[in-house]
């Protein structure tokens, strides 16, 4: 009988960690000064995933964006969608591009859920060995 009742939670639990999500809005925070920088909005559309910016908080609220290339040149930073064609793969999301505003540089990237309200973010250039981590934390 224990084993029922131990197999049972083990059970609600696994449910439990498989119902989480990256869907929402995520705090992303400066890496050296940890001061919050923006909110990121990440939604589903077709089964990929993508990103836009819903807030700023460093620089003035109508910023744009510079140094971007092709359409997104010169378009407002609040709005601009940054997180393009992700895919969940068992537990981890991938096979898309993050792009940071401030350099213009667009980058590949890979997400990956680490606890309930936070996300570990990873851009990279040709190997995920050889980029940047950050981690966002889930706007309460």
């Amino acid at each position: 009988m224990k084993y029922f009742f131990l197999t049972i939670a083990l059970l609600l639990a696994s449910l439990t960690l498989s119902a989480q999500t990256i869907l929402g809005e995520w705090e992303t925070y400066d890496d050296e000064t940890n001061e919050k920088k923006s909110v990121i909005e990440i939604f589903e559309q077709n089964n990929k995933y993508y990103g836009k910016v819903k807030e700023i908080f460093t620089g003035p609220a109508d910023a744009t964006c510079e140094n971007c290339k092709g359409d997104k040149k010169d378009q407002l930073i609040v709005g601009l969608q940054i997180i393009e064609k992700l895919k969940k793969k068992g537990e981890s999301y991938e096979g898309g591009t993050i792009l940071d505003p401030e350099s213009g540089k667009v980058y590949k990237c890979y997400l990956e859920l680490e606890e309930t309200d936070k996300l570990k973010v990873r851009g990279y250039i040709g190997f995920a060995l050889l980029g940047r981590t950050q981690y966002w934390k889930r706007k309460k």
